[in-house]
């Protein structure tokens, strides 16, 4: 399609940004991710797209060197991460965007083209570097005990994945949009916020920003606080072995998150 790579404006863990065309941007995959994941995340995006739900158009494919692209509008503005670290907005204040916008997802009716989050942590455990297998049975144990409604959760939703336009907050980067119950994508924004926290990263204000974002969803959806938090607990061995399956923890949290879901395990008697 019309375009050409353009200055490189933004950077992921497996992609990079580039202006394309007047009012676009590719997303390019680095070298060396393969092809499919690229391709998983035009699908998602495009699904929920047509459903209605909050992700942005995807307007075209194309291969660069050898590279996938996925060719999207392109969104003007800071993301809320940035806006929080330089205090133009407070913790409070973005934990409520953060809670509108899982609200915005969680309202949207779930694409069947989005995967249930089963196949989805199957997929993980069969990762080189995914879920290890001595404990993904009872993992997948844990995710037939949930509830059985299964709405669209964005998978990743949380400050970086948030770029606040003159428009209004935009939610980017839908490649790990599953079926499953709200607390598992609160559950994974809860996660990031309090155990995966970067290294050297005063833990406090992630730990304020969690407990606003929790507080208003729960406002917003007329549930207890109590309840919102039991229902996040029951996902959270979930999420810490999926999250496994991303290379972006250092070894110590790595090891943490394997000790937390055997333990967990342990206790129902599953390992």
């Amino acid at each position: 399609m019309g375009g050409s790579l353009g200055e490189k404006i933004g950077e992921g863990a497996g992609a990079d940004i580039h202006a394309w065309a007047p009012g676009q941007v590719v997303k390019l995959s680095k070298a060396g991710v393969p092809r499919g994941v690229g391709e998983h995340e035009a699908r998602m995006t495009r699904a929920v797209f047509a459903a209605g739900g909050p992700a942005p158009e995807v307007l075209g494919e194309v291969t660069h060197e050898g590279r996938f692209g996925i060719v999207l509008p392109r969104l003007d503005g800071p993301t809320l991460l940035q806006l929080l670290r330089t205090r133009a907005m407070t913790l409070e204040q973005g934990g409520a965007v953060l809670a509108t916008l899982f609200l915005s997802v969680h309202t949207t009716p779930a694409p069947p083209d989005v995967l249930p989050l089963c196949v989805w942590a199957k997929a993980a455990s069969r990762l080189p570097d995914g879920i290890p297998k001595h404990i993904a049975t009872g993992v997948l144990t844990l995710i037939e005990r949930l509830p059985p409604a299964e709405g669209l959760c964005h998978g990743d939703l949380h400050s970086s994945n948030v770029i606040v336009t003159a428009e209004g907050p935009r939610i980017i980067d839908w490649g790990a949009a599953v079926r499953a119950p709200a607390a598992y994508d609160l559950g994974r924004c809860h996660l990031l916020l309090t155990e995966l926290v970067p290294e050297g990263v005063d833990p406090a204000p992630p730990r304020v920003l969690d407990a606003a974002m929790r507080s208003e969803y729960a406002r917003l959806t007329g549930t207890s606080l109590t309840a919102l938090t039991t229902a996040m607990e029951r996902c959270l061995p979930i999420l810490r072995a999926i999250a496994l399956a991303d290379r972006a923890w250092s070894p110590a949290q790595r090891e943490r998150l394997i000790q937390r879901v055997e333990a967990t395990l342990r206790s129902e008697n599953l390992i």
